[in-house]
C-alpha cells in the first residue's frame, strides 16, 4: 500500500502556476517502510498531515503550526518523532535575524506500507479525514466537488489493476502544477465490500 497523498498550500497569485513540479527539495522517489518503528512514527493523525503537508514543499515548524492549527511545541514534537524514523529531514536552513529557521521535507515522495500494526488503519484514517473535510465544505459551494460510490463483483486481479491506475491518477494529480486560490483534495478508496453478491437473475429461481 502507499501513502503518497499531498495536501498543497494556497498561492497568493490566482493566475500563475509554479513552473517546477513540487515539491522544493530533492528527496527519493519511493521508500519502503519495514520497521514498527517507521509505521508508529508516521500512522499518527497529527504526522501524517504533517508529511503530506510536505508534499507541497518544505516548511518550518511555525509554518506547519500555522497550516495545521497546532501548538508549535507539538508541531516540533511530531518532527522530531518522524526525523528519528528518517521519514523527514531538515532540507535548507535560513538566516532570519538572529534565529536560524529549518525547513524540513520528507525522505521520499511515496511510503509503501503493509498493513499491519500502526499501519492497519490508514485507509479507515484517510476516508475519516475526506469525511470531516467533505462536511465543512458550505452547502452554496459552487466549484468542484464530487463523491461517488459503485459496487462492482470482480476478480482480485481486475480490482488490483483499477488500484494501480487510481495510484496513478492520484500521484499525476499530486504533480499538477499549482495556481489558483482553492486547494483541491483527492482521495479513493478500493475495499472488499461487506455486501453480498445480488445472485441469480430473475427467472431462475428467485423469489418475487
Amino acid at each position: 500500500m502507499t501513502d503518497d497523498t499531498g495536501k498543497a498550500d494556497h498561492t497568493n497569485d490566482a493566475d500563475r502556476a509554479d513552473d517546477a513540479a513540487p515539491p522544493d527539495y530533492a528527496l527519493d522517489e519511493v521508500r519502503s517502510l519495514s520497521s514498527p518503528e517507521e509505521h508508529r512514527a508516521l500512522f499518527e493523525d497529527t504526522r501524517m498531515q504533517i508529511v503530506s503537508a510536505l508534499s507541497e514543499r518544505a516548511a518550518t515548524t511555525s509554518e506547519l503550526s500555522h497550516l495545521l492549527d497546532r501548538p508549535k511545541g507539538t508541531i516540533g514534537h511530531h518532527l522530531k518523532v518522524l526525523e528519528a524514523a528518517g521519514l523527514v529531514r531538515v532540507v535548507r536552513r535560513k538566516r532570519v535575524r538572529a534565529l536560524e529557521a529549518k525547513y524540513y521535507g520528507r525522505t521520499a515522495r511515496v511510503f509503501l506500507y503493509g498493513r499491519e500494526g500502526a499501519g492497519a488503519r490508514v485507509p479507515e484514517q484517510v476516508i475519516d479525514l475526506a469525511a470531516a473535510e467533505l462536511a465543512q465544505v458550505p452547502h452554496d459551494h459552487d466549484g468542484v466537488l464530487n463523491a461517488n460510490i459503485r459496487h462492482v463483483r470482480v476478480p482480485a486481479a481486475r480490482a488490483e489493476e483499477f488500484s494501480d491506475r487510481l495510484n496513478a491518477l492520484l500521484q499525476e494529480f499530486a504533480d499538477s502544477p499549482r495556481g489558483g486560490t482553492t486547494t483541491y483534495a483527492l482521495a479513493f478508496a478500493l475495499y472488499p465490500s461487506p455486501r453480498p453478491p445480488l445472485g441469480s437473475a430473475a427467472g431462475e429461481g428467485a423469489e418475487t
